[in-house]
């Protein structure tokens, strides 16, 4: 037997000790943190992980001794690249089918609004659906109760997403009249710790298919200005 493949299979049989062994360092240094919920995956920067949290997205070396917090930038390109927010995307579009959507008959873009019954400028973005549709955006929603998962907010929110029907629940909401207790299997503390890893703080909060955030509100017209420029 060769000794190139002697060594590349004694490597083969240690890798997965080796990856087991710094995740367990991971998990050990977070865990000083308070930090005890995380998805562990590879990061683009070599030496480090990236670490999904209720709290947000962290970037750890992988003998856990060093965590960097905030949004990762690819600047290698012809425009910067959020890759923090661009791995987020799979997490949500792993939620469409929870997601409160209304759709433009002609589309032409999808965002993503993370919204809570409460605010003022969701209320303004919902009243003006139509000329959101008209101008081809559809627009998908995702609760995001302003003061946190133990808030009445949470509790009302909930409610609406577990009525028969959902969609009628939240415009009925939105104009003021609470939906029934209702229980489901829907758990939207998944919707508002997917708010938090985007760096989410404030509603309405817009993310685009490419996984940029757009804070607050923005009319229509200039919605779908931004959208032709920046949604791709």
């Amino acid at each position: 037997m060769k000794k190139g493949f002697v060594l590349l299979s004694l490597m083969a049989g240690m890798l997965p000790g080796l990856v087991h062994a710094d995740d367990n360092a991971i998990k050990t240094s977070l865990g000083k943190l308070g930090v005890s919920q995380m998805t562990i995956k590879p990061s683009p920067v070599p030496g480090m992980k990236t670490v999904l949290t209720p709290a947000g997205v962290l970037y750890v070396t992988e003998d856990g001794k060093h965590v960097i917090q905030g949004p990762l930038y690819d600047v290698s390109g012809a425009r910067p690249v959020n890759v923090t927010n661009a791995l987020l995307v799979s997490s949500m579009e792993a939620l469409k089918g929870e997601m409160i959507e209304y759709k433009a008959a002609q589309e032409k873009h999808v965002i993503t609004v993370f919204t809570d019954i409460t605010c003022g400028y969701c209320h303004k973005l919902h009243e003006q659906m139509k000329d959101y549709n008209s101008l081809g955006i559809t627009v998908r929603y995702l609760a995001f109760p302003r003061q946190g998962m133990q808030s009445e907010t949470a509790v009302a929110m909930k409610n609406i997403w577990c009525a028969k029907d959902p969609k009628k629940a939240f415009d009925t909401a939105m104009a003021g009249t609470q939906a029934p207790a209702a229980n489901c299997k829907v758990d939207i503390a998944k919707h508002y710790n997917l708010g938090l890893q985007f760096g989410i703080q404030g509603t309405p909060a817009v993310v685009l298919q490419n996984g940029s955030v757009i804070p607050g509100y923005q009319g229509p017209e200039e919605m779908k200005n931004f959208l032709d420029q920046h949604d791709s």
